[in-house]
């Protein structure tokens, strides 16, 4: 499977077409509209969370709510588009006028592209850099991840994600609580933080950090259930699934880090304290006896649930900018200030866990026959009966 996207943060529309799903798939919008609502959710998000409300069209490679093996193109358009046509059209200007002038941008952003960008476009306008490096784009990113997890569930496969700090707030992850339990303390928390006296200090770090005209970062985790074993390879560099999965966090606007099961803490403890040892079931076949792997050895899936963390640094457009040099005259300026907000971490770990979906998907695409539903959702089955069976 893969996917293209387009689009400009304040063009008429956000599109992706994915291409490589399986024909026979159920498919709808709504399947894809309930990810994108959880995308704008999240306390802290600025005033563009509500001018737009995300709603995606489905213009091909669906017919009568299944899939049809051919490329599914979608559509998210942009609501604000009205009062930025003059500014962000594709016909030529016939004159610049007060207003397009006003919305051009020298004065780059500490943190952003937008230097770096116009330096390698040669762009003297950085707005040119910035509409597209925003991180509005994650919008149709999300909606791809909501067709591939829509295919994970399909096949017995969950995903869930949850915030475990924001600008040093921990949260106390309860690891006995249900799946489901998990999940809807997320939905529910204005943070998705799962733990309550940990979410009331987060969103009072997010005040604080919002009266001060600045801007906090976190860490967001992502959990998935009922991966079969051996999906991914040991084989190539390039076929092994945790890489994959890391690739995806980091691509994800401002994420700076990833981690698998106990991460970094693994540098710090023997041996014995980091591998996990493996058992014996009738019922289940193998299985690990912890899991401070987070569900991957060798580059391969070990049935156990696979624990993502991504770390997320704090947004670089602050409403009390620093200090940076206008492109034109060269003289110290503070940055642009362009709508923001001042924590999107909960937003982020809506987005960490459909990147991470869509990777699965694709690695089970790739593992398995993928160009009738039915074949592939019985040769996934077929995979688990053998590994219980080894």
């Amino acid at each position: 499977m893969r996917y293209l996207t387009a689009g400009e943060s304040h063009g008429p529309q956000l599109t992706t077409i994915l291409e490589g799903l399986p024909a026979g798939m159920p498919l709808e919008d709504t399947d894809i509209n309930i990810e994108l609502e959880k995308r704008q959710k999240g306390y802290g998000r600025g005033r563009r969370m509500q001018i737009e409300k995300d709603t995606v069209k489905i213009l091909s490679g669906v017919r009568h709510g299944k899939t049809l093996g051919s490329p599914v193109a979608l559509v998210v358009e942009n609501n604000d588009w009205k009062h930025w046509t003059n500014i962000m059209g594709a016909e030529p200007l016939l004159n610049e006028t007060d207003e397009e002038m006003k919305r051009k941008i020298t004065r780059p952003r500490p943190g952003h592209a937008d230097l770096n960008g116009a330096i390698k476009y040669g762009h003297r306008d950085m707005r040119n850099v910035l509409e597209r490096s925003s991180a509005r784009e994650t919008t149709v990113r999300v909606a791809a991840g909501a067709v591939a997890k829509k295919l994970l569930k399909l096949v017995g496969i969950e995903v869930v994600s949850h915030v475990v700090d924001i600008g040093g707030v921990l949260a106390n992850v309860d690891n006995s609580i249900s799946f489901e339990s998990m999940r809807e303390r997320a939905e529910n928390s204005p943070v998705r933080c799962i733990d309550q006296v940990a979410e009331a200090k987060m969103m009072e770090a997010i005040d604080i950090a919002k009266k001060n005209g600045d801007s906090i970062g976190g860490i967001v985790e992502v959990i998935v259930t009922g991966m079969p074993v051996g999906v991914g390879s040991y084989v190539h560099y390039d076929r092994k699934l945790d890489a994959k999965i890391a690739g995806a966090i980091v691509s994800i606007n401002a994420f700076k880090g990833v981690e698998f099961g106990i991460g970094f803490d693994a540098a710090r403890k023997p041996g014995s304290e980091v591998h996990d040892e493996i058992g014996w079931d009738q019922e289940i076949g193998y299985y690990r006896k912890t899991n401070r792997l987070g569900g991957f050895e060798g580059g391969m899936t070990t049935g156990m649930p696979i624990i993502v963390r991504g770390v997320m640094k704090p947004i670089p457009t602050l409403y009390k900018p620093l200090m940076s040099v206008d492109i034109e005259t060269k003289e110290p300026f503070s940055a642009s200030i362009e709508r923001s907000d001042s924590c999107a971490v909960p937003a982020a770990a809506v987005v960490a866990e459909n990147v991470v979906a869509w990777e699965l998907a694709n690695a089970l695409t790739e593992q398995f026959y993928s160009d009738r539903f039915e074949i592939f959702s019985e040769e996934i089955e077929r995979q688990r009966k053998l590994a219980r069976e080894f």
